[in-house]
């Protein structure tokens, strides 16, 4: 089953990280990829998050302790290559949902989205990783960053850890990158997030808490 409100969350939150790298991303090229990136996602948050209540409410009225999605999207971008592998490991992950949900409106138009996030993720992971030594560096910090946050997405989803987990090690070990051997961290889904969210909702929020009530 897809958590309406769990994936939703989750969707938003990321489509608004990649969303911050529009006019800074590294090349013009990848301006445009992120950015579309970002609207697949947004349009996903809005279709399920309209079905846990009112879509603009939710996104924009909701305290941080009241959001569902997991730790590991709301990690800010830091460099490109966190950007990346972040989205290695959670576009692997949402794939693997939708594919297991073909009854599911959203999940049959989404997949075929995030097999196109996957690639794209998985084609700058294996560049940053056989690329220069300090692409290498920055791929390898990210990894060792971020992978501790992946256990929270099997929660409810066990049966997706090990076809993510084969997928997302062959991308590594074609990247030349360890699997890192961590502590995971969770709490997400149970509204206990990092200050890092905070700081994404005073953005994300900031123009409707200010107007509220405005139409254009």
């Amino acid at each position: 089953m897809i958590g309406a409100l769990e994936i939703g969350d989750d969707c938003l939150v990321l489509s608004q990280r990649l969303a911050e790298w529009v006019t800074r991303a590294p090349t013009l090229e990848e301006d445009v990829a992120l950015a579309n990136l970002s609207l697949d996602l947004l349009g996903q948050a809005r279709a399920l998050l309209s079905r846990a209540g009112d879509e603009d409410d939710l996104a924009y009225l909701r305290g941080a302790s009241g959001f569902r999605n997991c730790l590991l999207v709301e990690q800010p971008n830091t460099d490109f290559a966190h950007t990346i592998v972040r989205h290695l490991l959670y576009a692997g992950f949402l794939f693997e949902l939708y594919a297991a949900h073909p009854e599911d409106e959203v999940a049959a138009k989404g997949v075929k989205e995030l097999a196109y996030h996957r690639d794209y993720a998985a084609l700058w992971t294996s560049r940053l990783g056989r690329g220069t030594e300090e692409s290498h560096r920055r791929a390898t910090e990210a990894l060792a960053a971020l992978w501790p946050f992946t256990d929270e997405l099997f929660e409810d989803h066990q049966d997706l850890r090990a076809p993510w987990h084969s997928w997302v090690t062959g991308v590594l070990e074609g990247a030349a990158l360890p699997v890192p051997a961590v502590a995971q961290r969770t709490g997400g889904r149970r509204g206990q997030h990092t200050a890092h969210l905070t700081s994404l909702l005073t953005e994300l929020q900031g123009l409707h808490r200010d107007h509220a009530g405005a139409t254009w």
